[in-house]
């Protein structure tokens, strides 16, 4: 068997486990499980937002958590305040994520370095005070509750989120959905353009690639990715608060992408699922779990800067070499 065989297997079996999910997770694990693996699937999302700037344009953000928080509020303002119905109030979030990140972009891509990360820092931290003194809207440190809409609606049936299988297979179809396109992205010109102002910025200008325009189109998509992360996780959580625009959120999206693999389609979907996984697991039995965290960050990084896929594609590089 080829490597380019081995791994479509692998995923495959991976696709197949993730059908299985809501059957197979409880009878082996228990049903909370399956909760768990769909919060993993919405913050890989979040991961994957960094992974697309850092990992294929060479631009490492910390703002990332202000389009996650975005599609948050577009889907509790709409459904509180508003009275919109399951769709509109997803698309709103998704829109509002999207305005936010061609705004923050226009100046954002104009830097590079230390100095991109640092205004995405900036743009974070305005929208997060602003956003917790607007209390009657946003509800501030509260956040907003909202009642869950059906999602689809057949006369007098309703199908909806409040249905954990649905609401399982509709989080899985919608992460599913934004990797492919990613996948897509990647692979085409677009993607190889992305790729060589990350490799040599001025190069990639002498040949005639328009890099601000480049980035600030890699940008918006990185917010459109962050706000699909944030609309599904408002969805999944019922509220929406301002403490998940807070830096610190962007700063574990880029741990779980460069732990699992920058520049690798999947690795923000494997360092996600391990931290997660080891959070759940360890903060049951001990209260200080970050600290394991943090050395299996720091391990990583060490001894395997490309992260796990990375390190999975060495070995099976000397596999199939040999």
């Amino acid at each position: 068997m080829s490597r380019r065989a081995l791994e479509r297997a692998i995923l495959v079996a991976f696709g197949v486990a993730m059908v299985a999910v809501p059957w197979l997770v409880p009878a082996l694990l228990g049903s909370f499980w399956v909760s768990v693996i769909a919060e993993i699937l919405i913050w890989s999302l979040l991961a994957a937002s960094v992974n697309l700037l850092f990992g294929y344009v060479g631009l490492l953000s910390f703002g990332q958590a202000l389009y996650f928080g975005f599609g948050m509020y577009g889907v509790g303002i709409g459904i509180a305040h508003l009275g919109l119905s399951f769709w509109p109030a997803f698309g709103l979030g998704i829109v509002a994520s999207v305005a936010m990140a061609l705004v923050a972009g226009i100046f954002a891509v104009r830097l590079t370095w230390h100095y991109f990360a640092i205004i995405t820092v900036v743009f974070s931290l305005i929208f997060y005070f602003l956003f917790l003194t607007i209390k009657p809207v946003t509800g501030g440190d509260d956040g907003i509750n909202f009642t869950l809409p059906p999602t689809f609606r057949f006369g007098q049936t309703e199908i909806g989120l409040a249905d954990s299988t649905f609401q399982y297979f509709f989080i899985l179809f919608c992460v599913a959905a934004c990797f492919w396109l990613m996948h897509r992205v990647i692979q085409s010109p677009l993607g190889k353009a992305l790729m060589a102002i990350r490799d040599n910025d001025v190069r990639a200008s002498l040949i005639g690639l328009n890099t601000y325009r480049l980035r600030l189109v890699a940008f918006v998509m990185a917010g459109f990715l962050a706000g699909v992360s944030g609309a599904l996780f408002a969805f999944f959580g019922r509220y929406s608060s301002a403490s998940y625009m807070f830096y610190h959120v962007s700063g574990e999206a880029v741990v779980w992408a460069i732990v699992g693999g920058t520049g690798t389609l999947f690795g923000p979907l494997v360092g996600t699922g391990i931290f997660i996984l080891v959070r759940e697991i360890v903060s049951t039995q001990w209260q200080h779990h970050l600290l394991i965290v943090g050395v299996i960050a720091i391990l990583i990084v060490i001894f395997a800067p490309k992260g796990f896929v990375g390190l999975w594609r060495g070995l099976m590089s000397r596999i199939f070499a040999s």
